[in-house]
């Protein structure tokens, strides 16, 4: 594996920001507006210290490329909600995308059954973000379900998908 996991920092934030509010993110995102700094702030101060979540930066070849969020870490059934977002920009720089996010989602399904003890992991995808739901198929996620979900007023097909460990 190219590709590691660390926990944000405030240090983090700008880079996180910037590579939330990218274009492709938020045109694949259940919220699509661009985030601003004091919106993001109040995300971060809410979050850093919520013993339910964890925010990890993933690290690919060296460089800062993915941020991977986790909750339902107090779940007493450890079903645990992921999500994550690319630095696309400095990754199709390097020519690296694919890479990395491939290494990243190994290395967040690793964390997620390893680090937290996850006996499933599941997110929500546009049922239209073809992408993301074949790289989760790729890595062994089924789905599991699908519904409406308003996207900024407007209703979008979500697909559950979802990955189990036997505990």
């Amino acid at each position: 594996m190219t590709g590691s996991l660390r926990p944000a920092t405030d240090d983090d934030l700008a880079r996180i920001l910037r590579w939330r509010n990218h274009p492709q993110v938020r045109a694949v995102s259940l919220t699509r507006h661009e985030i601003t700094p004091a919106e993001h702030a109040a995300w971060w101060a809410r979050t850093r210290t919520d013993p339910d979540r964890r925010v990890l930066v993933h690290r690919h070849r060296e460089a800062d490329s993915a941020v991977v969020t986790f909750s339902g870490l107090t779940s007493a059934h450890r079903a645990l909600v992921w999500g994550f977002y690319l630095d696309i920009d400095g990754l199709d720089a390097r020519r690296e995308l694919l890479r990395a996010w491939m290494s990243m989602q190994e290395a967040a399904i690793a964390y997620a059954f390893g680090e937290l003890g996850a006996r499933s992991l599941g997110g929500e995808t546009l049922a239209d973000n073809k992408p993301v739901l074949a790289l989760h198929r790729r890595f062994g996620f089924h789905s599991v379900r699908r519904y409406q979900r308003d996207v900024d007023g407007v209703p979008h097909q979500v697909v559950w998908t979802e990955l189990s460990r036997e505990p």
